[in-house]
């Protein structure tokens, strides 16, 4: 086994759970902001897709974000290049998912691609020390395993948690 799999194995679930997460839900139920200093569901799926679309394919494969490349910003009519980190809270509670379809189509195609990326990467460049801010350097496979995967399944822990709140039920 080589760091890939483990790389690959939670991915594959977080991106599984995310996906099921926002499965049937309607826009009222993505956008709904609880009291507090909490963001949306919908703005925690988002920056999670958004984060691991600009680490994989920016980053790494020195392309455009899928994001970009295929027009979602649009589509959501969303900004380009706002990925959630830096934002301020009023700023991220603001943000409004219009249709919770095309988020999850999003979310769907960079998981698909990052677990490509993650399949066919020579395992020895995962080694290599990459920036990432604000984070500093560290070696790819942390970027994975940190920025995306922990990163994310703190996010997805969030989004159970607003689903609770209003009622509905998770699947994990």
């Amino acid at each position: 086994m080589d760091i890939r799999d483990v790389l690959i194995d939670g991915i594959t679930q977080l991106h599984d759970w995310l996906d099921d997460g926002l499965n049937g839900l309607t826009p009222a139920q993505v956008n709904w902001l609880p009291e507090g200093k909490s963001v949306s569901i919908g703005f925690d799926v988002w920056h999670v897709a958004r984060t691991t679309d600009n680490i994989t394919n920016f980053v790494f494969k020195k392309n455009p974000p899928i994001w970009m490349a295929q027009g979602f910003a649009g589509r959501l009519g969303l900004s380009e290049r706002d990925q959630g980190t830096g934002m301020s809270l009023d700023a991220a509670r603001a943000l409004v998912i219009s249709d919770p379809a095309i988020l999850r189509d999003y979310a769907r195609q960079v998981g698909d691609d990052c677990l490509a990326y993650l399949k066919d990467v020579d395992p020895a460049s995962l080694n290599e020390v990459q920036l990432i801010k604000p984070l500093g350097e560290m070696p790819r496979w942390r970027v994975f395993r940190q920025v995306v995967m922990t990163h994310g399944f703190m996010h997805l822990g969030e989004v159970n948690a607003l689903k609770g709140i209003q009622g509905l039920q998770f699947g994990i």
